[in-house]
């Protein structure tokens, strides 16, 4: 079974990554052939400065290893260091019905909050298409958010297949973990990057104390009951602390007697915990000069050898060898 996901290099990276993508990887080491990729090339929509997506790609290596991923049971490069996804790409626009661009949720969702309409956001779910149908994946772990680009992969490859045969290219899986698909962010909308509301995974102290206090809230006084459905603080402490403690700050929130900013410190404590080990093992990786171009140069020699075997089937079914 081969698990395939990627993590875009757009900026730091969050706890909905962690939940949303990093854990159910992290999750499925050992269970399959997992790769992961780090998408540069899709970060070239939102993020047009050289030096800052150098230090984005190098910041979420660091960031991605620190949190657990195992190069010894895990592919991970620099999708920019595999000319297949490109290449790919180009073939796949060839099928892809404008209709089913023009559907995505994604592109009009982005674009109405000011982000530059540029054709390679229109076109980004066919190279997210490319990334995954290049390596024969068959589960992509994905959130709630990344269904309908999972789907439109799938419609592509069954265009691909119908105009130049059955098995062409292999159709993959959706794996989204229901519970954590969507994480809230600091105003209860999904966190991301792109709506400003996020966490940040290796924040300092100082910094991460002051984003939780920032939770927006609303205006029940300190003493009166407050209703745990549907808060922030709850929906974020649940991600870290267990059953009973999550249960208790239900209650203590139904009782009423205790302020959102003593709910928050909670939150904020039960947070720098969860990462301490991470930072702890970031601050070594960080400390070995050249680690980081090692395993990326390594990663990517292996995930070019698997993306240019589909991508020579292709060339044969379609006539261009």
């Amino acid at each position: 079974m081969r698990i395939f996901t990627g993590i875009q290099p757009s900026g730091i990276l969050h706890i909905g990554n962690y939940f949303g993508a990093i854990k159910p990887i992290l999750d499925l080491q050992g269970q399959g052939d997992v790769f992961v990729f780090l998408a540069d090339l899709h970060a070239l929509t939102s993020v047009q400065d050289a030096d800052t997506l150098r230090a984005n790609v190098r910041m979420a290596t660091v960031d991605l290893l620190a949190c657990g991923l195992d190069p010894e049971r895990t592919t991970f490069w620099r999708q920019s260091d595999v000319s297949v996804h490109a290449e790919l790409m180009w073939i796949l626009t060839t099928v892809t019905p404008m209709g089913l661009m023009e559907r995505m949720v994604a592109y009009k969702d982005k674009t109405a909050r000011g982000l530059s309409s540029n054709v390679g956001l229109f076109t980004y779910p066919i190279l997210q298409a490319a990334d995954i149908l290049a390596y024969d994946a068959d589960r992509v772990p994905v959130g709630k958010d990344q269904k309908q680009h999972l789907e439109a992969t799938r419609d592509i490859a069954v265009k691909i297949n119908e105009a130049y045969g059955e098995g062409t290219l292999k159709l993959p899986d959706a794996q989204i973990a229901e519970d954590v698909a969507v994480v809230p962010g600091l105003d209860g909308q999904k966190m991301s990057k792109s709506y400003g509301n996020t966490i940040d995974i290796f924040m300092d102290e100082k910094a991460l104390r002051k984003r939780v206090m920032s939770i927006v809230t609303d205006s029940t006084p300190l003493e009166a009951p407050k209703d745990p459905e549907g808060s922030v603080i709850v929906s974020l402490y649940r991600l870290f602390a267990g059953k009973e403690q999550v249960e208790q700050m239900k209650d203590e929130f139904r009782a009423g007697g205790v302020g959102y900013g003593h709910f928050k410190q909670r939150l904020f404590e039960a947070i720098w915990e969860f990462y301490a080990p991470m930072r702890a093992r970031r601050e070594e990786i960080l400390a070995r000069p050249g680690y980081v171009d090692e395993l990326l140069a390594a990663g990517a020699e292996k995930a070019r050898g698997v993306a240019q075997g589909t991508l020579e089937r292709v060339w044969a079914a379609t006539g261009l060898r």
